[in-house]
């Protein structure tokens, strides 16, 4: 793609064209389910006491382009890192090595070993283990750069969410592009913009399918006499993406015939049991809507809550987290998978010193794929005391070209550049160890969009995107054997040029999708 037509990219509107496009997107999002639930900051609980208002989504008005070679190659891998973050699972031994500088300086990694321990301790219930997985990439160009490069900015093993609103935004954006010229929706006629230039996006089926499968996996009920089975999602208070999850699980019950309930963390307690008299220790769930004495047991618990501090906001969270790993049923993730998707795990894999981990983990995979996949890696530093990561974090001027990371999920918590030396000398020393230097990603020339916030606002610029590709993965704890490994569905996510924070649940990015050059 030439420079003039990145630079002309994406295609003027007047302000009329816009004020109508801006309108076309809202009706479209309202009618279509691509909505979330207003935040508090827009609309009061005042306003909304009983809960039943929604608005669009973030998106864009336009796909934003992307390099097509960087996209391939991240579907490409990622059945590979699905297999990568299996085999980490299941050596718990090296995971609970890496996680011993963790355990005395952060308490929430601390409590889910635990939560690990306890349960090792009486024995699993459940052997198979089921991942829904979210690689997310940005092309990378460094000076001198002939092409971009795919780096990777993590990997989620936990709630890897919006593939249910992805997956409507390239719906959307294909609509408006595949409209003939001078339809009422027609985008304004750009190179980029032809027929079938949007790819498909399979993550709702992808994902689904995962979860059908596990719930098959399964197999009968445990119980006696023999009860229905279910899958269960297992959700936050307070949920403003809920329809995301509900284009899974609507997928589940009209596609794959299973039934799907949702239930708070904070309810798993009340509403689900383990019985004491059976071995197999099935997970119950009883409905409170369904008459008296209804249960159903839970063939695979999907968790959309539990991967930040405040999802545990007493220990009863924590015991309800230990009850539901506990069970026989199939978790997604278990604890072992959560902590195998922390910082610390991807800066360990990313050591261009020591042991071959990635041969280690992958003793099937050919070199030359393993060696892509390393290079996906961007270079990353512990801040132990003879690092290169203290030298680098300390310095404002290499801090500059640098992000500190916790090990933690959900956007909004990272340090960025020159802001690194202060803040690590303003806490104490010996909690350096919990956060992990990366080198920063640097995107190609900002492509340009206009934005439509969830609020109505409408803003337009220079842009960046973080690509997410999805994968799912069932296979056996106790073995290591691989039952399903599927990639399938993208997330595109941008936000504006020289915002540093990612996430667009935090109100940093909105969706959108791509086109390829």
């Amino acid at each position: 793609m030439s420079d003039s037509v990145y630079e002309n990219y994406p295609p003027y509107l007047n302000p009329a064209q816009k004020e109508f496009l801006v309108q076309t997107v809202k009706d479209w999002a309202t009618q279509n389910g691509l909505m979330v639930r207003p935040a508090p900051t827009f609309i009061s609980k005042d306003s909304n006491p009983y809960g039943v208002l929604a608005t669009n989504a973030p998106v864009t008005l336009f796909p934003s382009p992307f390099p097509k070679s960087s996209f391939e190659e991240a579907k490409a891998l990622q059945t590979v890192y699905n297999k990568l973050y299996a085999a980490i699972t299941c050596n718990k031994e090296w995971i609970g090595k890496i996680m011993e500088d963790l355990i005395d300086v952060d308490d929430f990694i601390s409590n889910l070993w635990k939560v690990h321990i306890t349960v090792q301790e009486e024995g699993y219930a459940q052997t198979l283990s089921l991942g829904l997985y979210r690689s997310d990439y940005m092309a990378h160009s460094p000076s001198g750069s002939t092409s971009p490069q795919l780096k990777q900015v993590e990997f989620n093993t936990i709630s890897s969410s919006f593939g249910g609103l992805s997956s409507l935004v390239t719906s959307l954006h294909s609509e408006l592009l595949n409209s003939p010229p001078g339809h009422p929706l027609a985008y304004p006629q750009h190179p980029l913009l032809t027929s079938g230039a949007v790819p498909e996006n399979t993550a709702v089926e992808t994902l689904s399918a995962g979860l059908a499968t596990a719930h098959t996996a399964y197999g009968p009920s445990r119980s006696n006499p023999k009860l229905p089975t279910c899958i269960l999602f297992v959700v936050q208070e307070n949920e403003r993406n809920i329809f995301d999850q509900l284009a899974l699980s609507r997928q589940l019950t009209k596609v794959h015939k299973i039934p799907v309930f949702r239930l708070l963390s904070s309810e798993v307690l009340d509403h689900t049991s383990i019985p004491d008299s059976n071995p197999a220790r099935p997970l119950i769930y009883h409905p409170p809507y369904f008459p008296s004495g209804t249960e159903f047991e839970v063939t695979t618990v999907y968790l959309r809550c539990f991967y930040t501090p405040t999802d545990y906001n007493s220990p009863r969270d924590w015991q309800a987290r230990t009850h539901l790993e506990r069970s026989a049923s199939i978790k997604c993730p278990t604890v072992l998978n959560q902590l195998a998707g922390s910082k610390i795990i991807q800066q360990v894999l990313a050591t261009t010193t020591g042991p071959d981990h990635l041969t280690s983990f992958l003793p099937d995979t050919p070199e030359p794929l393993i060696s892509r996949l390393r290079a996906t890696f961007a270079p990353q530093y512990d801040l132990s005391l003879d690092g290169q990561g203290r030298a680098l974090a300390l310095n404002p001027e290499t801090a500059s070209n640098h992000v500190l990371k916790p090990q933690r999920e959900g956007g909004g918590n990272n340090i960025y550049k020159t802001a690194i030396p202060d803040f690590l000398r303003s806490i104490p020393e010996n909690e350096w160890k919990r956060w992990i230097l990366m080198e920063l990603i640097h995107p190609p020339a900002a492509a340009k969009n206009v934005a439509l916030r969830s609020d109505g606002e409408v803003l337009a610029g220079g842009v960046i995107g973080e690509l997410g590709v999805y994968g799912t993965i069932l296979w056996d704890q106790a073995g290591g054997e691989v039952l399903h490994n599927e990639q399938g569905g993208w997330l595109m996510r941008t936000k504006a040029e020289g915002v540093n924070e990612g996430g667009v649940a935090t109100g940093f990015s909105s969706l959108d999708s791509i086109v390829l050059f």
